[in-house]
């Protein structure tokens, strides 16, 4: 078997975390304190979300998107297709390396979408941005850890509760969306996006298209009217 080979390391701003790449033949994969977060056999689900959110909102021809997270640029790449040419999709990256990566060794997976010209990206967490964008947003796309029941780093758990979902609202136009990945289920959650004033629409996907993989949970939630 082919051993993987650790092409690069990245410390998490604000805490103690580290990012770990590591590249097995054709399959790069992102791992923190030995979990693996990201897998580039594994990206149908982190597409669908982009999908499944863009596509309430694809109408609109200058929808103004925010993507919490990179990744592998998967999400990216899928939102930038079903988006029209004056759109506009902006990236909270809160690690400088992993946009490094995608610019570099990572690029070619998802089609290069940091050089689509309608692609900004912010060096800072989403929480900053959330926490002072005022109906700026058409959709709102969150891929940051495993899920509100599956955290990863213990910083990203303000988003998944009242705070963070009241903030995600505040960010949103009418009719906007919030797009949710996560690794599984959680009703606690899909409450809190509902007293937070969201209609929700959860749906379960697989993590390899078109029909393979583990099944993970995409909560669609708008802003101001009923899910269809």
């Amino acid at each position: 078997m082919i051993a993987w080979e650790l092409l690069g390391r990245a410390p998490v701003p604000g805490n103690d975390d580290v990012l770990s790449l590591y590249k097995r033949d054709r399959e790069f994969s992102i791992r923190m304190g030995g979990c693996e977060i990201m897998n580039s056999r594994l990206h149908g689900s982190e597409e669908a979300l982009a999908e499944l959110a863009c596509a309430r909102i694809a109408g609109r021809p200058e929808a103004r998107v925010l993507i919490g997270g990179l990744g592998m640029g998967f999400t990216l790449a899928a939102a930038l297709r079903r988006l029209g040419a004056g759109s506009r999709v902006e990236v909270a990256e809160l690690v400088p390396e992993v946009v490094a990566w995608n610019r570099g060794v990572l690029a070619h997976l998802a089609g290069r979408p940091l050089a689509d010209e309608r692609v900004t990206v912010h060096a800072e967490d989403v929480v900053r941005i959330l926490k002072v964008a005022r109906g700026a947003y058409d959709a709102v796309l969150l891929d940051v850890d495993n899920g509100p029941d599956g955290l990863t780093s213990r910083g990203n758990g303000w988003l998944y509760g009242h705070g963070g979902l009241t903030a995600s609202y505040a960010a949103l136009r009418y009719g906007g969306v919030l797009g949710v990945w996560s690794a599984g289920p959680d009703r606690a959650f899909v409450g809190r996006l509902r007293s937070a004033g969201f209609a929700v629409d959860e749906i379960r996907v697989r993590a390899r298209a078109p029909d393979k993989g583990a099944r993970h949970t995409i909560w669609i939630a708008v802003r101001g009217a009923s899910v269809q």
